[in-house]
C-alpha cells in the first residue's frame, strides 16, 4: 500500500471513529444495545431524582394503562393537601418500560413508527391511536387553584402537568433498543432502516423532560436502595 493511500485510509477511520463518538454523545444513553456507564448522565440523574425531598414515591409501569397517570395525580394531591407535605418536597419518579415506554415517545415517534399499532393501543372508539394523547396539559398551571375544581391543575393528569408538579418521567434505554428492533421486524419502520437507526431516532425524539436510564429494572433498584423511594405501583 502506498503511503498516501495508507494515510488516507487512516484518516477515514479516524473520521469514522470521531463521528461514532459524537453520535454516542448526542444520543441519550448512547448507541449501544446495552447502555454503558460512560454514556449515562449520572450527575443529571442524581440532581433530578436525588433532589431534597421529605417523601419519595416511585411508580413502575409496564402494561400501557393510562389510569396510572390518575394514580400519580391522586398521590400528589393526597400527599400535599391531605398529609400536608410541601409541594416542592414531594419527589415522584415514573419508571416506564415495556409498552409503557410509549408515554415518553413524542408524536413524531408515535406517527413515524406506528406505536399505537405496534402495541395495540386503541381509543374508546376502538381506533388505533396515532399520537401521544396523554402528553399535553388540559388545564392551566395555577398552584393557587381549588383542588376540587375539575378545571384546576390539580385534576389534570396529563404528563405535562404532572411534570410541572415535579414528577420525573424516565425512559428505559434497553426498552427503546429492543422495541426498535421489533418495530423493524414487524415492518413498521420506513424501508431500509435498521433497529439501531430506529433506536437513535426515538431516543432523540422523546417528550421534553424525559430522562433516559440504562435499564428500568435496574433503575428501580437504584431508586429504592440509594435514593429511598417507596414502591408505589406495578402494572403488568
Amino acid at each position: 500500500m502506498k503511503r498516501t493511500t495508507f494515510l488516507a485510509a487512516s484518516a477515514s477511520l479516524v473520521a469514522a471513529g470521531s463521528a461514532a463518538s459524537a453520535m454516542a454523545e448526542t444520543v441519550p444513553g448512547g448507541t449501544h444495545l446495552v447502555e454503558r456507564k460512560a454514556d449515562f448522565n449520572e450527575a443529571a440523574f442524581a440532581k433530578l431524582l436525588g433532589r431534597p425531598a421529605e417523601i419519595r414515591q416511585m411508580f413502575e409501569a409496564i402494561a400501557f394503562k393510562p389510569t396510572m397517570l390518575a394514580n400519580i395525580k391522586n398521590s400528589l394531591n393526597g400527599l400535599h393537601f391531605g398529609y400536608g407535605y410541601p409541594a416542592d418536597k414531594i419527589a415522584i419518579a415514573v419508571a416506564n418500560h415495556g409498552p409503557s415506554a410509549a408515554y415518553g415517545y413524542s408524536d413524531y415517534v408515535w406517527s413515524k413508527y406506528k406505536i399505537g399499532e405496534f402495541f395495540g393501543i386503541k381509543n374508546d372508539a376502538g381506533e388505533t391511536v396515532t399520537s401521544n394523547l396523554w402528553l399535553k396539559a388540559k388545564n392551566a398551571y395555577d398552584p393557587s387553584g381549588d383542588p376540587d375544581d375539575e378545571k384546576s391543575m390539580y385534576q389534570d393528569m396529563s404528563i405535562e402537568m404532572l411534570q410541572k408538579r415535579g414528577a420525573v418521567f424516565m425512559t428505559c434505554h434497553t426498552a427503546v433498543e429492543e422495541q426498535s428492533r421489533a418495530i423493524v421486524k414487524k415492518g413498521l419502520a420506513p424501508a431500509g432502516m435498521t433497529g439501531p437507526e430506529v433506536a437513535e431516532d426515538i431516543l432523540t425524539h422523546l417528550i421534553p423532560g424525559a430522562v433516559v436510564v440504562p435499564s428500568m429494572v435496574a433503575t428501580v433498584a437504584v431508586l429504592q436502595a440509594k435514593y429511598h423511594y417507596t414502591y408505589a405501583a406495578l402494572t403488568f
